[in-house]
């Protein structure tokens, strides 16, 4: 695919470099000596460009594995990549495993690779991924130019190599899975988006897929975030390794009020996580604990808008656990086609009552609202 054909960089989370004719100009493994080809000035340029755009870096490349081990001793080099693959496997299989290390979506990868045979193997198995020639890498970059580039964008790269720690002593660590999570003291703080959130609560509306209830656009949230009765949340997240950052997002609508005054529902017209937390109980944590803050506003009702896609299933068993069903314009449950409760073609109101028991956030993970936590 064309770099200029339907390219939207909001997409783009990760590109994946070739190396031989791509990275370098000669092939490595007939290299006379253990020493690597010079990497293309203009191809470290453009990997340096991407990240401070907040666009990951990575290899694919067929090849001996012990070119990757060689790279290794080219810190330099080396560092500006996550998660590479080096084998004989092929391209699409060696993409996949940078996604699922990642733990990104495949389609958020776009390949660099001299290859037309590569390339095409890549489109045929993997479809959704955009494959390019290193000659339209400058109309990748321009692609992001006069993007908005966040604070957290900036720091995203030096996050995923934090990423990689955090994998690797989870791989080490004797003990279970919530044992390892426990260890790694993970904080979440939930409170009101302040301004100079905002551009990262937008981020994660463009950005996300796996954890995204409704798809929202960010000129939408934009839009009704200003607007009266409506408040955006953001949670962050530490543990031992550092800090998440901005990892949630929530747009809370409170318009919809009982008599005496006092919101009689919060309904959640988009809810988006970072794919980085998935698996840790992030998305559950800021969820319940917005729950608990609307039954503590008075709200009898908790809604979330829901578009299902075919990426967000994770989202929608969430939303499930959380015993949110579909309701009627009422709120009343009801097991009634989509287009009878849809608020648009493609999407629907899930809701629960707040009274009784709510469920609790997991028990490896610290969770506060961040005014407490500033105290």
């Amino acid at each position: 695919m064309s770099v200029t054909d339907d390219f939207g960089p909001d997409g783009v989370k990760c590109v994946v470099w070739d190396l031989d004719g791509t990275l370098w100009d000669e092939i490595a493994v007939e290299s006379a000596t253990d020493d690597l080809p010079t990497p293309r000035p203009a191809a470290l340029a453009a990997i340096d460009a991407l990240a401070a755009r907040g666009v990951l870096s990575s290899i694919a490349s067929r090849s001996a594995p012990s070119v990757l081990d060689r790279l290794d001793a080219v810190p330099e080099v080396r560092a500006r990549f996550l998660a590479p693959q080096v084998s004989w496997q092929d391209k699409s299989e060696s993409l996949r495993r940078i996604a699922k290390d990642l733990g990104i979506a495949v389609d958020a990868l776009v390949l660099v690779d001299d290859s037309p045979y590569e390339r095409a193997e890549v489109e045929a198995l993997l479809p959704g991924v955009r494959t390019l020639a290193p000659e339209d890498v400058p109309a990748l970059l321009a692609a992001f130019e006069g993007r908005e580039v966040t604070a957290e964008s900036r720091e995203r790269v030096r996050r995923y190599r934090t990423e990689e720690a955090r994998r690797a002593e989870g791989e080490r660590f004797e003990g279970s899975r919530e044992e390892f999570l426990r260890w790694c003291d993970m904080r979440l703080t939930v409170g009101a988006a302040t301004a100079d959130e905002i551009p990262r609560a937008l981020e994660l509306a463009a950005r996300t897929h796996r954890l995204n209830s409704s798809g929202l656009t960010p000129d939408r949230l934009r839009e009704l975030a200003s607007s009266d009765g409506h408040e955006l949340y953001t949670a962050r997240m530490t543990d031992r390794f550092g800090e998440y950052g901005i990892i949630g997002a929530a747009l809370v609508d409170r318009t919809h009020r009982a008599d005496g005054g006092t919101p009689a529902t919060w309904s959640v017209p988009l809810l988006a996580l970072s794919c980085r937390v998935a698996g840790r109980g992030a998305a559950a944590a800021f969820l319940f604990r917005l729950m608990e803050r609307a039954r503590e506003a008075g709200a009898e009702e908790f809604r979330v808008t829901l578009r299902p896609t075919d990426a967000n299933l994770e989202m929608r068993i969430l939303l499930r656990q959380a015993g949110l069903r579909r309701t009627d314009a009422t709120g009343t449950p009801t097991s009634t086609t989509p287009t009878a409760t849809a608020t648009a073609a493609d999407s629907a109101v899930l809701g629960r009552t707040l009274q009784g028991d709510l469920p609790g956030s997991p028990a490896w993970l610290h969770v506060s609202d961040r005014e407490d936590a500033e105290a």
